[in-house]
């Protein structure tokens, strides 16, 4: 092997590995990016859940009266609540 052709596999290598850091750097901000979505998609699951959760409660407690009769009856709960509380206390 010559040294010319040495300087050419060099060469070769360097234009190789430089490829696959530029392969490597994309991938890693792919990754970043796609990280990124996974949490703001598990935000929105998180969010969405607590409307699920809002809304399950909310029909739980509305009757055919409405929401004026919902809102009496989580006053209601609220004020019994409270007075176990009070009872607890003493």
């Amino acid at each position: 092997m010559t040294l010319e052709g040495l300087k050419k596999n060099i060469a070769k290598l360097i234009s190789l590995y430089e490829g696959e850091r530029q392969r490597a750097d994309g991938l890693a901000e792919r990754l970043a990016q796609s990280q990124e979505a996974v949490e703001a998609c598990k935000t929105q699951i998180a969010d969405l859940n607590r409307q699920i959760d809002t809304q399950k409660l909310k029909g739980a407690f509305m009757a055919e009266g409405g929401n004026a009769e919902a809102r009496d009856r989580l006053n209601k709960l609220i004020r019994e609540i409270d007075r176990c509380i009070a009872l607890l206390e003493h």
